[in-house]
């Protein structure tokens, strides 16, 4: 079944078309609510209840641009509204955070996704968030200002807070990356 027909399935309740989709995108989409809460359990929790919001308004999608695409942005949704929620976004510059990344540090160290994946979980959640928005969901400064309901400005400082705690933790593992 290609995305048009799932799409179609999925507009008129097809309980077959609803499982094909989370068969499809459960993987993907974990993923990304991963990426934005650090307990397994947290993103399982905003997985399912992302994927009844996308069965409860698959009526509203258009079919213009990508349904993935629509999907992931009603998981990321999901996943900051829970922050929101359970773990308030901390997103005031905190000194503790701020330090420069070591000059010592070996340059031909190499790093897996999943190491990264957890440098990215030992972020405060405004860090967190912000870093994610921008540098992997490619949201601008001023969507993330909207959806975090902060100025364009605390995105910016809250984005380079994440890089440079980020440098500092890679650094301390001895890897210099740009960031």
């Amino acid at each position: 079944m290609d995305e048009i027909e799932l799409v179609t399935a999925l507009q008129k309740g097809d309980a077959k078309a609803q499982r094909l989709l989370y068969e499809r995108f459960a993987g993907p989409m974990m993923g990304v609510c991963l990426r934005y809460l650090k307990s397994e359990m947290d993103a399982e929790e905003v997985l399912i209840n992302g994927f009844m919001k996308v069965f409860q308004h698959v009526s509203r999608f258009e079919q213009k641009g990508s349904f993935e695409g629509w999907v992931r942005r009603i998981m990321v949704n999901e996943a900051l509204q829970y922050l929101r929620k359970k773990e308030p976004l901390h997103l005031a510059i905190e000194k503790e955070h701020i330090h420069l990344a070591s000059e010592d540090a070996s340059a031909d160290s190499e790093m897996t996704a999943e190491e990264m994946m957890a440098l990215l979980q030992e972020l405060p959640a405004g860090y967190r968030a912000v870093f994610n928005l921008y540098a992997i969901e490619g949201y601008s400064h001023k969507e993330i200002a909207d959806l975090l309901d902060i100025s364009e400005g605390t995105s910016k400082s809250q984005l380079s807070k994440a890089r440079a705690m980020l440098q500092r933790m890679l650094a301390k593992q001895g890897v210099m990356i740009a960031i």
